[in-house]
């Protein structure tokens, strides 16, 4: 197999895509031309029109088909890899209870304006996500689920009162780049308030985030789309594995009373 590939559309190596997108002009013949222009100067050669529709009086969206050139080098493909198992249930509370002596404990939010408490949810309820139970199933993980639109001081208090191992932020909303902001702002925040290597593991998901951006955004682990709660309860085993006998860096506290996991009744 060639480590250069073209698109494929009807036969293979043609180059056919199709992309949609929004013009901010009236559904009429002069946005359809405006339309073709602009897939034309994205290299697609011929393009064809296959989809316009109004938004409204003053925007049109469009889905265009066209032929592009482009090649594709597999060699210059970069990827996050997993480098950690995939334990079942019972491996993950079987690790966490001989490395910790105690249940991890995890605090889930949508930090910011984030109302979107889809994905949270998802690795954090007990009914979870693509037939996996989420992290309230593990007996050895105490979850905290402090719902949507939390405020990053908040965050970190409610964090440090819970004595956190993990903290983990679903970001949905990203318009002009909101995600990685509050990312941002959130881990800024945690390396002030927390000494030097004792801050909780910090986890954030989301649609939109790069894989490989966790040491731009200040975190331990991004992950996207899809990402099971297996995924994420693999991985803080894994983590905590490898920061030693305790996320936070001090003696294991092995005769605290576990919580009961618990969603915040805001």
């Amino acid at each position: 197999m060639s480590d250069l590939i073209r698109p494929y559309g009807d036969t293979t190596g043609d180059g056919m895509v199709q992309v949609s997108f929004t013009l901010p002009v009236p559904h009429d013949k002069r946005a359809e031309g405006a339309a073709l222009q602009l897939a034309e100067k994205m290299g697609m050669r011929p393009a064809l029109l296959v989809h316009a529709k109004a938004i409204g009086p003053d925007f049109t969206f469009f889905v265009v088909y066209g032929s592009v050139t482009h090649l594709v080098d597999l060699r210059d493909v970069q990827v996050v890899e997993r480098d950690y198992p995939l334990l079942a249930a019972k491996d993950v509370n079987a690790a966490l209870k001989k490395q910790l002596r105690r249940p991890l404990v995890v605090v889930g939010a949508c930090i910011g304006t984030d109302a979107h408490t889809v994905g949270i949810d998802a690795i954090l309820n007990i009914k979870g996500f693509a037939g996996e139970k989420g992290l309230e199933y593990y007996s050895e993980i105490t979850v905290v689920n402090l719902g949507a639109q939390v405020l990053v001081p908040d965050l970190v208090e409610r964090a440090r009162a819970e004595q956190a191992d993990a903290v983990l932020v679903s970001q949905v909303v990203t318009q002009r780049d909101a995600h990685i902001h509050n990312t941002q702002e959130m881990s800024a925040a945690f390396r002030e308030a927390y000494p030097a290597g004792r801050a909780p593991l910090l986890v954030v998901g989301g649609p939109r985030f790069d894989e490989g951006s966790a040491a731009t955004l200040g975190v331990d682990r991004v992950f996207g789309k899809g990402t099971t709660p297996g995924e994420v309860a693999s991985y803080l085993v894994h983590a905590i594995t490898t920061r030693g006998a305790d996320a936070s860096g001090d003696p294991p506290r092995g005769t605290r009373q576990p919580a009961r996991n618990r969603k915040d009744p805001r």
